[in-house]
């Protein structure tokens, strides 16, 4: 931790006052834990072949955890610049409820814990990629490139992308073409979704000294990148259609939300200044969240539930 926040948040960081049931779940980042959840019951569900659904429901909740811990070891390692941000100083660590100690530790025995119950009661190959995902969120994204270069968020983002692939592998034992479709989506999505959010607490990182794009290269440059990737993501969002993973009622669907999503990104490369500005980013970042979850929702009803329209002629299957 940075002695200028110490100095600044001693009590904060050094001391706790015993956290409470609540506190050890806002320490699993519960919000970013549903959407890893969801996104890898569509991996799941998605997969070919079977799986018992108590060892389906098992998987989930290996996942789960491994993402609760992943946030845990993220809330301990990154407290010195929560502590400095409006928008994480009221975590449990900042605020002094949970010690750095004890978050560490929580994680750890939440990340060991999922890995072996992933491998013993699932698949080890499932597990592997548990534990890559967990490993690469703290070591790569959280203690290496998030303050190191603002392209943190897209390396980085690779560890919110893995969960389908780890519900497809617990399905079959390994992943495929159609799993990595999956990750790519959210992999590509992950920079315009975070960006958006960046553009609004620009000050935030940089009073923590972390290097978001919006920091280092101006929000300008961060409203290019965000209609950059706006415009791989809404293609690269209908893939699955052409590939045998969706059906009619997915490629309209997707074809629906990536223009929706274009339409939200250049309104917010448009919009330079003021509250407009603001308002732009806001629209954005909250389709964002709206886009990826009724993408892959409709994925869902259809493979879960077989409620479509048919399908179309693959370009490739497996």
């Amino acid at each position: 931790m940075s002695d200028v926040s110490m100095r600044a948040f001693p009590e904060a960081l050094t001391a706790a006052e015993g956290g409470d049931v609540a506190d050890y779940i806002k320490l699993m980042k519960p919000r970013v834990m549903s959407l890893v959840v969801f996104t890898a019951l569509v991996g799941l569900v998605a997969a070919p072949g079977s799986i018992h659904p108590v060892l389906a429901i098992a998987a989930l909740l290996c996942i789960a955890v491994g993402a609760g811990a992943a946030g845990a070891l993220n809330m301990w390692y990154d407290a010195d610049i929560d502590a400095l941000m409006a928008r994480t100083a009221a975590r449990p660590i900042p605020k002094g409820r949970i010690s750095p100690d004890e978050a560490r530790a929580f994680g750890t025995v939440l990340a060991v814990g999922s890995v072996i119950c992933m491998g013993l009661m699932v698949n080890w190959v499932a597990a592997l990629l548990l534990a890559l995902t967990i490993g690469f969120y703290l070591f790569v994204y959280t203690m290496w490139l998030k303050r190191l270069t603002p392209l943190n968020i897209v390396i980085g983002g690779a560890a919110g992308a893995v969960p389908p692939m780890i519900g497809w592998a617990a399905v079959i034992g390994g992943v495929s073409l159609e799993s990595f479709v999956l990750f790519l989506i959210i992999f590509v999505w992950t920079p315009p979704h975070f960006w958006a959010l960046a553009l609004l607490r620009a000050g935030d990182y940089a009073r923590a000294g972390v290097p978001m794009l919006p920091v280092v290269k101006g929000p300008d440059a961060t409203r290019r990148q965000i209609l950059v990737y706006s415009l791989i993501l809404a293609p690269l969002g209908c893939l699955p259609a052409l590939i045998g993973l969706g059906g009619v009622l997915y490629a309209a669907a997707s074809a629906v939300l990536g223009v929706l999503f274009l339409v939200f990104a250049f309104a917010c490369y448009r919009e330079r200044e003021g509250e407009r500005a603001d308002r732009a980013a806001k629209q954005l970042f909250a389709y964002s969240v709206l886009y990826l979850f009724l993408l892959f929702a409709v994925l869902l009803v259809e493979r879960g539930f077989g409620i479509g329209l048919g399908s179309l002629p693959p370009l490739w299957t497996s």
